[in-house]
């Protein structure tokens, strides 16, 4: 008896549901929270001051610029701290690379923990971009405000695919989702519709990903630091190619066999939490003291409560227990000699040790000067790392969001410190009462280092001014920081 065979239908289907969501939220949403609008204003001052920070770290400067040096693109877009004026591909990797470049940018917890302030690096390039074009045509540039609300809808699609979506469990880094969230927002700005919108993130879904082999040990190097700039700018290029007018892939997460849920999750769908809103950056964690991962944010409160303790006793100590959650000890719990910042940033031993012996922790306590210090690598031999279920339960509590470590140190005569413990770092939703004038003087600090003090004045004046910074013209806020 002959069998017969059905061959597989080639009818186009309707474009996958998660693709849609995120085209009708950037398309149809209107941000109305005041409170998400307000904070959208201090998250661009922090990622504005981290790339000012990075400026003065010469392996972050060489790789910024145009690919081809002398390269001249009238209307181009500013860097910010520099004198490049870059097309807006370029310059969004420019940015981006910047904001990243110290591990000091805001952070989102959940399965995969994203930057959500990566995006800038794509939303200000293309908001200066056109509004130089469209003032070389005669019409009005974009206002600084026309910034906030691309900046809300980014955060929102960064941290709801995060939330309940390990893209860094199956090897993939979390910068997919700069890439989905600048395509998304920049074919927006563009004057893209909802159908380009659709295009623009199918394309994005399709792309190849960066893997987390850069970010993980015993590969962990600078990579992981220009990583979203290179993501917001393949964001801004499938922006651009998409309201050119190039095609979309509808079933690109659910196609059978090639789609991404079948390539990289094994079949299973993506996940979600609530529908977009104004969630993720109302709930945003500022990095404020100290520039490390986000996981580590609160063993660095702790081991600079213990330094008074600890600091003229080093030599006594016996052994320093450090307890943390289990998305924590995937990430920083690292042995072994640390071979480059990058590696050192993502240590939670490095970090810990660095804040009990110095009582700080700078971007420069990165660099080979103080790791060459013995007494770090010493005491890192000392330490021992055990997850706390109950901080695991916490962490991922979405009423809770804590973000816990403890340490406790132990000494060769018998006596030991309290267990110290942080259960919120300063940057969390939590304690923002104390956090935004901290992020203020974080912002303040960064733009001194950089700019003599007429230009630092005239900054200053603008950024901490919010309702005359949104309704200044974009290209004239990124003239002020022209160097």
């Amino acid at each position: 008896m002959k069998r017969t065979t059905v061959t597989p239908s080639n009818t186009r289907p309707a474009p996958d549901k998660v693709i849609t969501d995120i085209a009708d939220y950037v398309d149809r949403y209107q941000v109305k929270s005041e409170l998400a609008l307000a904070t959208a204003h201090y998250c661009m001052m922090d990622a504005l001051g981290c790339g000012f920070a990075a400026l003065s770290h010469p392996e972050c400067t060489k790789l910024l610029g145009p690919i081809v040096p002398g390269t001249m693109v009238p209307n181009g877009a500013r860097v910010p701290g520099t004198s490049f004026v870059l097309d807006p591909v370029q310059a969004a990797f420019n940015i981006g690379a910047l904001i990243r470049w110290l591990e000091f940018n805001d952070a989102t917890w959940g399965e995969t923990v994203s930057h959500p302030s990566d995006a800038f690096g794509a939303i200000l390039v293309v908001a200066d971009w056109l509004s130089r074009t469209r003032l070389a045509q005669g019409r009005k540039p974009l206002l600084v405000r026309d910034v906030f609300e691309p900046a809300v809808k980014a955060y929102e699609i960064m941290g709801e695919l995060g939330l309940e979506n390990g893209f860094r469990r199956i090897g993939l880094d979390h910068t997919i989702v700069v890439k989905i969230a600048a395509a998304a927002v920049v074919t927006k700005m563009l004057g893209g519709t909802r159908g380009e919108i659709i295009n623009a993130v199918s394309n994005a879904w399709v792309d190849g990903h960066a893997l987390a082999t850069f970010r993980s040990k015993p590969n962990t190097g600078s990579r992981k630091s220009w990583a979203a700039g290179d993501a917001a700018s393949r964001g801004v290029w499938l922006a651009l190619l998409a309201v050119k007018g190039e095609m979309g892939y509808p079933s690109a997460l659910t196609a059978k066999t090639w789609g991404f849920c079948d390539v990289l999750f094994n079949g299973t769908p993506l996940k979600f939490q609530r529908p977009y809103g104004t969630y993720i950056i109302e709930n945003i964690l500022f990095k404020i003291p100290y520039p490390t991962a986000f996981h580590g944010q609160t063993a660095v409160e702790a081991a600079v409560k213990l330094h008074p303790l600890v600091k003229d006793r080093l030599d006594e100590i016996a052994r320093v227990e450090i307890w943390t959650h289990a998305s924590s000890m995937m990430i920083l719990d690292k042995s072994g000699p640390l071979h480059n910042p990058a590696d050192r940033d993502h240590c939670l031993q490095y970090m810990a040790a660095v804040g009990m012996i110095l009582g700080r922790l700078t971007p420069e306590d990165y660099e080979d000067g103080v790791a060459a210090d013995p007494r770090i690598d010493a005491l890192r031999a000392k330490m021992v790392v055990w997850e706390d279920k109950h901080y695991t339960r916490d962490y991922s509590d979405p009423k809770k969001r804590s973000n816990t470590n403890a340490i406790r140190v132990h000494f060769k005569d018998g006596t030991k410190t309290d267990r110290v413990e942080v259960g919120y770092p300063l940057g969390h939703r939590q304690r923002r009462k104390e956090g935004i004038p901290a992020v203020i003087g974080k912002f303040e600090r960064h733009v001194a280092r950089m700019f003599a003090e007429k230009q630092r004045r005239a900054i200053l004046d603008v950024c901490l001014d919010r309702q005359r910074l949104a309704e200044m013209p974009v290209n004239e806020f990124l003239d002020l920081m022209v160097v």
